[in-house]
């Protein structure tokens, strides 16, 4: 496994759902804390600034630390762990699957469960089974276990478990939260390469918290920065699977990565957007255009902060979000890359004032 793999294994395989990114956190502070200054909001998001030869502008690459997950919200009195969701969930996509329940005693092993088909009427077996109908196992013998013996509380968050696989196809890549740790790593090297290579402008690359129960630590981490450029580095609908028309979703996985024309949160700036487009033609760097109807990212709160940031969403392709495994391809992990390194080193005071004149 090469060192880009390595560090794509690591960073979707650390646990962080929403508002308990602390591991996430540390991890990318590991990687990038030696060739940045580092800082953060009052929340919980984590600022990279890598100078270059200007002040300015200041640029943002947001990409957030969150994954979708659970919290503990009961204990029933047999040691079943009722929960609630954090972030999006689908009913479909959560049973039978296995579960980590993080505790200030460790890490406790578990599985999603239900009543089992076996015992339901011909009518249940035809309905989605809901998600207050759900339960945690752990393995508890009764609450005074779960609780005691394990350590488990209400308020302990709860992560979906993936192991990291590269699947027969070496270039496509499947485990849990590419959206967003693939964002974070691309994230990542792009400032472990603009620390060896000269840019024109400063540069700040943010782990964001709470993306996935509202845009939270976008808002808070652009107040920080006042940035007056942003992307964000996020995944979109991958739209070749069966039963996807291309007018929901048109991304490809391998095709490159896709530049955003919309979202439910943002219509990204037309003058950067045909930028980035140009740079990728320049560049001769594989990209699609993305669009999405139903989702919104980061950069719909940053491109409102104060009197407003051009903004725009480079996002990866990702097959069966918001679920316990997801697909990319190495590829278009690779164009984000490159296209994120060529846009930046192009953006300088001048180029600025002609994108927002």
């Amino acid at each position: 496994m090469d060192k880009t793999l390595e560090w794509l294994k690591q960073i979707s395989e650390v646990p962080g759902v929403s508002g308990y990114e602390q591991r996430v956190k540390a991890m990318l502070t590991l990687r990038l804390g030696n060739m940045t200054e580092v800082s953060g909001d009052r929340i919980g998001s984590v600022i990279f600034k890598k100078k270059g030869s200007a002040e300015n502008p200041r640029i943002m690459l947001a990409s957030h630390m969150d994954e979708i997950g659970f919290m503990v919200k009961h204990i029933t009195k047999e040691g079943y762990l009722k929960f609630t969701t954090l972030g999006g969930w689908w009913e479909h996509v959560m049973l039978g699957q296995r579960v980590t329940v993080m505790t200030t005693k460790g890490d406790i092993p578990g599985v999603i469960g239900s009543k089992p088909p076996h015992v339901l009427t011909a009518d249940e077996r035809k309905k989605m089974v809901q998600k207050k109908e759900m339960y945690i196992d752990v393995g508890a013998k009764d609450e005074k276990d779960a609780k005691e013996s394990m350590g488990i509380k209400p308020g302990d968050p709860v992560v979906p478990f993936s192991i990291f696989t590269v699947m027969a196809n070496k270039k496509m890549l499947m485990g849990k939260a590419w959206d967003n740790r693939i964002g974070c790593a691309i994230m990542a090297e792009v400032i472990e390469i603009l620390s060896r290579e000269s840019h024109p402008n400063t540069v700040f690359g943010v782990g964001t918290v709470q993306e996935e129960v509202g845009l939270r630590g976008a808002k808070t981490s652009a107040s920080v920065i006042d940035p007056h450029f942003a992307f964000a580095i996020d995944t979109c609908v991958a739209g070749d699977t069966p039963g996807v028309a291309e007018d929901q979703a048109a991304s490809k996985l391998g095709k490159g990565v896709a530049i955003s024309i919309f979202d439910a949160s943002l219509i990204p700036y037309p003058r950067l957007r045909d930028f980035a487009i140009e740079t990728a033609e320049q560049g001769k760097i594989p990209y699609q255009l993305e669009f999405s109807e139903g989702g919104g990212t980061d950069a719909g709160r940053i491109h409102l902060h104060g009197q407003g940031v051009p903004s725009l969403v480079l996002s990866i392709p990702t097959r069966y979000i918001h679920s316990h495994n997801s697909i990319i391809h190495r590829d278009d992990y690779d164009a984000a890359v490159r296209l994120l390194v060529a846009i930046l080193k192009r953006l300088d005071q001048q180029k600025y004032q002609e994108l927002t004149t």
